[in-house]
Formats: structure tokens, sequence, C-alpha cells
């Protein structure tokens, strides 16, 4: 057992006026299967940065381990798989390579591809292999399972069990309570670590938020009270203190006597008053810090009169004249929340891409109803960027319902200032999120739209979805909110 010990830790980017952290301290047992959570730009992927000394901070940072960091930077994509492995553990052989791509159950010839055409979940694999093969050192892993698809999941979360510790970056809440055993949580304004899973941490944080509240709404009953009274005393102090001026023969004087002295008494109680409400609203400021308001958002769907909005009948996709999944059949009603499960590189996007429009080969009968109003979310966040406000202009969204759907997913004022391509992943797929539920629309069609989504935002999606009923076809690989959300669920299977 060593430790990783934080004192006093605080950092901020060039150029940025707030720290991401500000005189923080604790310490990791290294044996700690750590969770690190928090929303979207609260500093997790640059705390992992700051374990491995790549930026300059003030305070210290200690620790007696070598970290190898994931997902490992492919800095010449064009090479084929099986480089890129053996580059990153270089002295593994070729068959210790396939025989850990045969446990995610993945065809070899993807190691004999060029990395830059695998698709997104085949390239976590390529990384994932290698991080099986590399080594013992302490692992700092940040958000491995976007684009994985279950099975894959479950193969990682047995490696993890048989790790001794790391810190692990995850949004995936059944990931987490699977594999860690201590959550570390970036707040508002503190770090906090708790020993257990996710579950454990959500039911103490959610007792922790009712306390506050509590507390709060005490709080203000008795600042109110104080401000009524402190009124009250000031205005007799006044009254007081202007008795004590005196007029004789025409001339002024002030009372040295007993209102004098009563006046003096009353402006120095009034004082006292003044500084109990100063404290009171002191201690009123700092409750419900940490506490993260899930503000609710808004989807406006249109209903459809026409009804089932999409038909399959032994529906295949083809690639090369070559059926990728067994034939499904199944129809889209206004209301339906369709979930597209399957491994990776089944066809799940293709089907998504055929309902907006692209050309895909594909056998049997598939109907789309004519005149519907899509609202897309993609996978992908490449090529983002500008103003907010030029992205809601070129979408033709209404740009205060956009910010406001964004503030409540956690942006602060200074996102909103910012490039888009400067922001993270994270809150990247917020601008997308946000774009799509702002839109009204007939049909919702969303492509991996958690992936790097931190879990409170997730949580939100998921009320807002059972709240306004919006018709919903899916691809995502987080079973919670698939189990929450789903009414329907389209197996596709090689």
């Amino acid at each position: 057992m060593s430790l990783i010990s934080v004192k006093n830790l605080t950092f901020k980017y060039d150029g940025s006026l707030d720290n991401v952290f500000e005189n923080v301290s604790f310490n990791i047992d290294t044996d700690w299967k750590l969770g690190l959570i928090g929303r979207n730009g609260k500093g997790k992927t640059t705390f992992l940065k700051l374990l491995l000394g790549e930026y300059e901070y003030n305070g210290s940072i200690s620790k007696n381990v070598r970290f190898d960091y994931f997902p490992f930077e492919v800095k010449d994509k064009s090479r084929t798989a099986i480089e890129i492995v053996n580059e990153i553990a270089p002295n593994v052989e070729d068959w210790e390579i396939i025989k850990e791509l045969n446990l995610l159950n993945t065809n070899i010839d993807i190691l004999y591809r060029d990395f830059n055409i695998l698709s997104g979940g085949e390239q976590v694999k390529i990384l994932l292999i290698s991080l099986f093969l590399k080594g013992n050192n302490f692992l700092l892993i940040d958000e491995p399972t976007n684009h994985l698809d279950n099975e894959t999941r479950n193969n990682l979360v047995e490696y993890l069990k048989n790790k001794s510790g790391f810190i692990l970056v995850s949004h995936d809440r059944k990931f987490l309570d699977k594999v860690v055993d201590h959550i570390i949580s970036i707040n508002n304004t503190n770090i906090e670590i708790q020993k257990g899973n996710f579950s454990s941490w959500k039911e103490n944080k959610e007792k922790q938020d009712s306390f506050e509240l509590t507390q709060n709404e005490k709080l203000k009953r008795d600042i109110n009270r104080l401000e009524v009274a402190a009124k009250n005393t000031s205005n007799w102090s006044d009254k007081v203190e202007k008795s004590k001026y005196k007029t004789k023969d025409s001339e002024s004087f002030i009372d040295r006597g007993y209102v004098g002295h009563q006046s003096a008494k009353m402006m120095k109680r009034s004082k006292v008053m003044e500084k109990r409400i100063e404290k009171a609203i002191n201690e009123k400021s700092s409750l419900l810090k940490n506490i993260d308001r899930n503000d609710s958002l808004k989807i406006i769907p249109l209903e459809s009169r026409k009804n089932p909005l999409i038909i399959a009948n032994n529906f295949q996709i083809k690639y090369n004249n070559t059926p990728i999944f067994n034939t499904i059949s199944f129809d889209v009603n206004n209301g339906d929340r369709v979930a597209i499960i399957g491994k990776n590189g089944v066809g799940k996007s293709s089907i998504i891409k055929l309902i907006l429009g692209h050309k895909i080969d594909y056998n049997g009968e598939f109907k789309v109803a004519n005149d519907l109003k899509l609202s897309y979310v993609s996978q992908s966040t490449d090529g983002l960027n500008g103003t907010l406000t030029d992205f809601a202009k070129s979408s033709q969204i209404d740009e205060s319902i956009f910010k406001a759907m964004l503030s409540k997913m956690g942006f602060s004022t200074i996102d909103f200032d910012k490039d888009i391509s400067n922001m993270s992943e994270g809150q990247k797929k917020k601008v997308l999120i946000a774009k799509s539920v702002s839109e009204q629309a007939n049909i919702y069609i969303w492509d991996e739209p958690l992936n790097y989504v931190d879990i409170l935002t997730r949580m939100q999606i998921e009320e807002a979805i059972l709240k306004y009923m919006p018709t919903l076809i899916f691809v995502e690989h987080d079973e919670t909110f698939v189990e929450n959300i789903a009414t329907k669920v389209m197996y596709l299977e090689k």
C-alpha cells in the first residue's frame, strides 16, 4: 500500500480568471478502486493530468507509484491497429493480442485495418487490449466505456475487478457500482472521498442535500425574524438618538445624562443586531454549497397524425451486398421510445442514418412516414466550433431557450463565452442535446447521446423524457438509461 497525497492544490488554466481547484487537500490509498465523478467541466480529466505532471500547479502532490493513463494517445492513426498495440505494449506476442481480442468476442481482422477507419467502439477495444497487456502500473482510466457495447463493458468489469487499485472516471452508474469501492466527487466548492460505490454515494448525497435544504429553510425564517427585529431596533435607536439633541435659549446641545446614555445603549444594541444578521446571512450562504440543482429540462414534441411512423418487415442492412444482422421486424408509433441494442459494428448507426434519409442498402421492407420533423443528436462532436450564439443561429433554434437548457445542464457564465471547440467532450455533447431538446420534432433520433455526459445530466435527461414523453429512437450502452427510458428494445444480432 502507498498513498497519493494532495495538499493545498490550486490550479487554473492560463488566461482563466477562475481556479479549477483551490486549496484542496486529501489522501488516496493506491489499493482503492476509486471512482472519480463530477459535472462536466469540473476538472476530472484535469486532475488526472495533474497527477501525471502535465501541468504546473501550486501546492503539492506526492506519490510513490508510476501511472498509466487510458485512453492511450495515438499520434498516427493511419497505421494498422496491431502496430498501435505493439507500440503501446511492445513486448507482447501476436498470439497474446489475438487471445485478448477473442476474449472481447471481436473479429481479429480489425487488427490489420487502419486504426482511423475503425468504429469508435473498435478503437476503444484496441486500446483496451493494449491496457490489458501493458503491465501493472497504477491506472488512471478516463471514461473507458464510451462507444463500448455491453459485452465488452462486462469484460472490462472483470479485468478491473482483478486490479489492486485505480482511479476511474466514468458516468456509467452500473459500471461504477460493479467495480469501485470508493468515490471521489468533485463538487461545486470542494472534493470529498467516501467509501462505497456510486449508489451508496448517491444515497448519502441525497441525505446531505435534504439536510442542507431543511437547514436553509430554517435559517431563512431566522433571518426574516432578525431583520424585522433589527429594523424595529434601528427605528427605536434613531428615535432615542434624536431625543438626546436639546434646544435651550435657541442653542442646541447634547443631553449627556440619562437620555444620552439610553441613546448610546440602543445604538450599541442596534450594531450587535446588525452583526447577528450579517453572521446569519454568511451562515446561510455557506449552506447549499454542493447541491447540484437538477432543474428540469423541457422537451416539446410534436405528435404526428400518422401512425405508425416507421415500419420494417424482414429487414436487414447490407454492406457490400452482405447482410450484417439477422432479419428484424418492428414499428415505431407516436410515444414509443425505442432502444437499438447490439454489439459494436452490428449496424445500429446505419439504421439511424437510413431513418435520416441516407442511402443505405437493405433487404426487406422499410418505410418512414412522409413529412416527419426529425431532431438528431450525432454520435460525433467533430467539427463543432464557434460561439454558442452562432451555433444557435446556424441551427435555427431559439438562442434563449438553447442557453437556458445548457444552464440547467451545468454550464456557467464562463462556459457561455467559450468557443465550442475549446469545450470538454461532455460539454460538446450537451450542446448537441440542448439543440435537440430546443427543437420541436415528431421523432428525436439520438446516436449514443450520453458519451462523456456526466451522471447528474443523464438523470436530468431521463426525467425530461419521462415527463414529456417524446417519440424517441436511440442507440445507447448505458444500461440504467435504457432500463429507465425504453418502451421497446430492438436487439440486433450478427
